[in-house]
């Protein structure tokens, strides 16, 4: 196997209730549901941008890890409010930024002209993940 047969299918965001995440990642991010099934310990929930069908965002709470010790670990990180990021690229980040901040999603870093060509803006979900958008300057 090279590095050139490797391709990202799944990454995962933690959060404690799966159905509020699915309405906060579908309804207000625009995240498209792609898997949404009950399985052993669990509910196996994934969502994913409309313009990338490979990649997968596993919606997880702690209870989905294999065991008490791990899924104790999971609860302890959810609990710390600091998750994972996920970075987004959007046509236009300041329409996006004016519809989460309508929506009420907490601002971590308004709206700014990055030195590198991008502008971009930073959000938490409500389980303390953090969330980047950016558009590429003209």
């Amino acid at each position: 196997m090279s590095s050139t047969d490797l391709t990202l299918t799944h990454v995962s965001v933690l959060v404690d209730d799966q159905e509020k995440a699915l309405e906060f990642y579908r309804d207000i991010i625009g995240l498209q549901v792609r898997q949404d099934m009950p399985f052993p310990g669990g509910r196996w929930l994934t969502v994913g941008p409309a313009a990338q069908p490979t990649i997968e965002f596993i919606i997880e709470n702690p209870a989905m890890n294999p065991s008490p010790e791990q899924a104790a670990a999971a609860q302890a990180r959810l609990a710390s409010g600091a998750q994972g990021t996920l970075i987004f690229h959007v046509g236009d980040v300041d329409a996006l930024f004016a519809k989460l901040t309508e929506a009420g999603v907490q601002v971590d870093q308004p709206l700014i002209d990055q030195p590198y060509g991008m502008r971009d803006c930073g959000f938490r979900d409500p389980w303390g993940n953090h969330l980047r958008f950016a558009s590429v300057l003209s």
